[in-house]
């Protein structure tokens, strides 16, 4: 392969080594570096054939494959916001966020149907040329994210006036200092859904970096050791709950797949418990990069392998142009060791919630953003989660919402009154637990409001245990006291 190590991006590095392995997509056919800059420019030319222009929304409803890496590279380079969507969602979510991000074409899989969406990138691309786009700047993703109010929010950056080969080098560069990712021949292995944030922009950086994608549909613990093992994978992103599952292999499974390549495997999303993590360094080596954040904040803190030896349970130090503070509730700085609610703030630049600058500003203490966790640091400034937000259920790595489920259940006439909670599980981090008060006079069962939920919410925010109350608790002032509810029921 060529030296590419200088080159400011994908797109320059496609032009100069074209045969380049870029894409390994989950049925083993190969994309090279020249072949996927060709679909990626005559999809910009097509999207701006049908009058999208810089700052407008294309969504996309794909699973993981080589369209979905198209529809980032297109749109990053003709000043695009691009929404991801993710597949499991019901038609009723799917058709709010198209709504709430005003987009102006949808692109879905053809298993996927999507009132109105283009059937994948075969459509746009057909007829037009493959030379670059005249105009060219930068777009960007836009992840929708819920809130408390259960209602999902797109989290919006400005756009830069700049071309990609301006602004990529930044972001490469903090990738590197954060997780010694560089430029060359590397391969990155793709496990988790492209519509999450971390995943997603792993997959962009991977080929910004001119490293090999091997995607994977979905994560299946033996699956993802035989793609190590045959595509000499030397990074990858997970999230704890992969580690659990990977461990929980027999040792004979374990023993039958090469490993070595392996250099970098960073992990996000949720809290990874020490003994699991040890465990999969000691099998591994010494790869473990996790980093702390959301997708508002994006990597707030980071910390390398060794150093999380030393301080186990640590999720990092400040990232590269962040700083933070620990408050407590009058916004009073707290001295190490003292839990309060976390604050980050860079100088790479702010968000707004689309179309909610009200949640915007709610998010925020001047120019500090609170991603919601309670934590502390330590005298050398590494920090240490002491719980996620009083109301967030984070299963398997992904963030679930009480509020939603509950609203959701409201609407059947048998229940009077719900509390979701999240109860601590080993292998997925938390599992959903509804608490039912039932309407007077009705005895709904477990099935009948699972089979209510069906059309309402992607199956992975169901609940998996429902149990049945006379009253749940309030405040004095009339509010659920979810936090009531959630140690009477562990106390049980």
């Amino acid at each position: 392969m060529a030296d590419i190590s200088g080159l400011p991006g994908f797109y320059r590095i496609a032009e100069a080594d074209p045969g380049r392995r870029a894409v390994v997509d989950t049925d083993g056919t190969v994309t090279t570096y020249g072949e996927l800059l060709a679909t990626v420019n005559r999809v910009s030319h097509g999207l701006r054939e049908r009058g999208l222009g810089r700052g407008d929304v294309v969504a996309g409803v794909l699973p993981n494959g080589v369209d979905a890496v198209v529809m980032l590279m297109a749109t990053g380079q003709i000043g695009l916001y691009y929404v991801p969507i993710n597949w499991h969602l019901t038609a009723a979510e799917i058709d709010y966020i198209v709504t709430d991000c005003d987009a102006g074409l949808v692109v879905a899989d053809p298993s996927h149907a999507v009132e109105g969406a283009l059937g994948g990138v075969a459509e746009l691309a057909e007829g037009q040329p493959e030379t670059a786009p005249d105009d060219r700047s930068s777009g960007a993703v836009m992840w929708y994210t819920s809130g408390t109010t259960g209602f999902p929010k797109g989290v919006q950056r400005p756009l830069s006036d700049s071309t990609p080969e301006e602004t990529v080098p930044l972001y490469t560069w903090f990738l590197g200092e954060v997780c010694d990712l560089r430029p060359g021949d590397g391969v990155h292995l793709v496990t988790s859904p492209m519509y999450h944030s971390s995943p997603c922009a792993h997959t962009m950086f991977a080929l910004h970096l001119g490293h090999t994608l091997v995607i994977a549909s979905k994560f299946e613990p033996e699956t993802v050791l035989e793609l190590i093992d045959r595509y000499r994978v030397t990074n990858a992103m997970m999230v704890p709950t992969m580690f659990h599952r990977l461990l929980r292999l027999p040792e004979e499974v374990r023993g039958r797949y090469d490993v070595s390549s392996l250099q970098q495997v960073i992990h996000t999303a949720a809290a990874c418990p020490v003994a699991v993590k040890k465990a999969i360094m000691d099998w591994w080596g010494p790869v473990l990069y996790e980093y702390y954040g959301s997708t508002e904040s994006t990597i707030a803190f980071a910390v390398k392998p060794g150093e999380w030896l030393e301080r186990p349970g640590t999720v990092g130090r400040p990232a590269p142009t962040f700083q933070a503070r620990i408050l407590d509730e009058d916004g009073k700085e707290l001295p190490p060791g003292e839990p309060g609610m976390i604050y980050v703030a860079s100088n790479l630049g702010g968000f707004e919630y689309r179309k909610d600058p009200a949640k915007t500003a709610a998010s925020m203490r001047g120019e500090w953003y609170a991603p919601g966790d309670i934590g502390y640091l330590d005298e050398d400034g590494y920090l240490f989660l002491c719980d996620r937000r009083t109301d967030l259920i984070v299963s398997g790595g992904v963030n679930i919402y009480p509020a939603e489920i509950e609203a959701a259940l409201l609407e059947h006439p048998a229940v009077a009154d719900v509390a979701v909670i999240g109860v601590p599980d080993e292998e997925w981090g938390h599992t959903v637990v509804a608490l039912v008060q039932p309407s007077p006079g009705t005895r709904p069962s477990r099935e009948e409001l699972l089979e209510h939920l069906g059309p309402r919410l992607a199956r992975f925010k169901h609940p998996r245990v429902v149990e049945f109350r006379d009253e749940l608790p309030r405040t004095p002032t009339g509010k659920l006291s979810r936090s009531r509810v959630r140690q009477e029921y562990l106390a049980r």
